[in-house]
């Protein structure tokens, strides 16, 4: 399905848009069950974003674009306007050898991507399409590993059970197989072998070597958390180093995502709930300068992790130095959380913080329409932003927003 053919042209797009009285909200990365996700499905996460009045929603998942089609249908039955993103985990092996954590805190070198206004219908070209998808084989691979090790950790402790990795694969995923979903399926298990809830607290301290569950018994996404934490993480029992295999080089991920017809844009840790960055993050402005020798002009931010003050000063910084800076919540764990943005402590965005986000997704919007229609959008194939018209990008992207909710 071609949505774009629906569309009127720019010429009637631009003479008919209307300044919205308000601004739209956005919500520019968001995981589905096509990876992992407090959602338990497509049409669960796009109710919530009508209900709470958000207009422009970004699929985000890792390692693959399956969930597009039916985002697309979904976003068109709503009045919701779609932004067709990706995300992978890619290695910048000057920076490993060097120690400096990018946005991984606990691995030099490891670095999170994404990539926004991917073409749809999906049009990735060899050799990017099979090295896409030997990264999605690969992480099934770690998964099944983890899987072997966890059994045979019930097996010595005698739970009477063990977890199915083709179960796993078949009821709780769409295809892509993570630690996340390894952990739900074995609290699922205890929960079914000890219903009794005194009877759970006992085997939760044998499963973990001797150490309480800390979690309320009632709390799933805190008991995951804790089951990742003890047993899949590194020092876990179930642990299962990944294979270099499983991480492109970062120039190999932001050629797949410029060959997918996106843009590829860095996700920013900034603050933690310490105050602290991490090496590569420490400035704003060396961050700017090495993305940009990197060809990188697109940022993003996960807005719940940071304070309302670091998001204005780094969204502004880096919207004035010409980037295109976005922000969303993940919905990447079992806990379910607003789609409507908010800063740490729950702390409303300033409109500052919402006119960035807005224009950001406009010029994705335009991105996405014109590369459809025009077969070039913000950036070319080499990467190379057309920053000098960035507002012309965002106008269009406004016109195309209106159309599309203005259905509601």
């Amino acid at each position: 399905m071609n949505i774009w053919e629906k569309l009127p042209s720019k010429q009637v797009l631009l003479g008919s848009a209307l300044v919205p009285d308000k601004i739209p909200m956005v919500n520019a990365h968001l995981h589905t069950p096509f990876s992992f996700s407090a959602f338990e499905s497509i049409k669960q996460a796009l109710d919530l974003a009508v209900s709470e009045n958000v207009s422009v929603v970004g699929i985000n998942d890792f390692n693959t674009t399956d969930g597009y089609a039916e985002w697309a249908d979904l976003c068109a039955v709503k009045s919701l306007f779609p932004l067709f993103n990706i995300e992978m985990i890619s290695l910048n092996r000057e920076d490993q050898a060097a120690g400096i954590r990018v946005n991984d805190p606990n691995n030099p070198g490891r670095t999170y991507l994404s990539g926004k206004g991917l073409a749809f219908p999906q049009k990735l070209t060899e050799p990017f399409a099979s090295q896409l998808k030997s990264v999605q084989q690969e992480s099934n691979r770690h998964a099944a590993r983890m899987c072997v090790k966890v059994n045979d950790l019930l097996t010595l402790i005698g739970a009477g059970f063990s977890i199915s990795y083709s179960e796993i694969e078949a009821n709780l995923t769409r295809g892509n197989v993570r630690e996340r979903h390894l952990a739900k399926a074995i609290r699922e298990k205890i929960v079914h072998a000890f219903p009794a809830v005194s009877a759970q607290k006992v085997f939760w301290e044998v499963l973990f070597g001797g150490k309480s569950l800390k979690s309320d018994i009632e709390n799933n996404a805190a008991i995951e958390n804790e089951i990742r934490g003890n047993l899949l993480k590194a020092g876990g029992a179930a642990f299962v180093p990944e294979d270099p295999a499983g991480f492109l080089d970062m120039d190999m991920v932001c050629k797949i995502i410029l060959h997918a017809g996106g843009i590829p844009t860095y996700p920013l840790l900034a603050d933690d709930a310490n105050g602290k960055f991490t090496d590569f993050e420490k400035t704003k402005e060396s961050v700017a300068t090495t993305l940009r020798k990197r060809g990188i002009y697109s940022v993003e931010f996960i807005t719940t992790r940071n304070s309302i003050e670091v998001l204005e000063d780094y969204a502004g910084y880096f919207y004035d130095q010409g980037f295109v800076v976005t922000f969303g919540t993940e919905h990447n764990t079992p806990a379910m959380e607003p789609i409507a943005l908010f800063a740490r402590n729950s702390q409303p965005l300033s409109k500052l913080l919402m006119e960035i986000n807005y224009k950001g997704a406009s010029v994705l919007a335009a991105h996405q329409y014109l590369q459809a229609t025009e077969g070039k959008g913000y950036v070319d194939v080499s990467g190379m932003p057309d920053t000098a018209n960035r507002k012309d990008f965002e106008i269009l992207g406004n016109a195309l927003i209106q159309f599309a909710v203005q259905k509601k």
